[in-house]
């Protein structure tokens, strides 16, 4: 992960709250900065890239590591 890069652990929260979790702290970041969401809730894998879809963010990578489902996105 990258210096400038906020990590975001969602490990064991339900739907909603990755995804809230997510909004939350990338309304804090500057237009361009990376977010990394970690979470374990399988609905996030529909929820995550709905999320920056609906608000342009952008999708830089989804990746599935064992339980936990990692999201790299780049706030609009």
């Amino acid at each position: 992960m990258d210096d400038d890069t906020t990590w975001i652990d969602a490990k064991g929260l339900l739907c909603p709250l990755p995804v809230l979790r997510l909004r939350k702290v990338l309304e804090g970041l500057p237009s361009g900065a990376v977010a990394l969401l970690e979470a374990t809730d399988g609905a996030s894998w529909v929820d995550v890239p709905h999320f920056c879809a609906q608000t342009g963010h952008e999708m830089i990578r989804a990746e599935e590591r064992g339980e936990v489902l990692t999201y790299l996105v780049r706030r609009k």
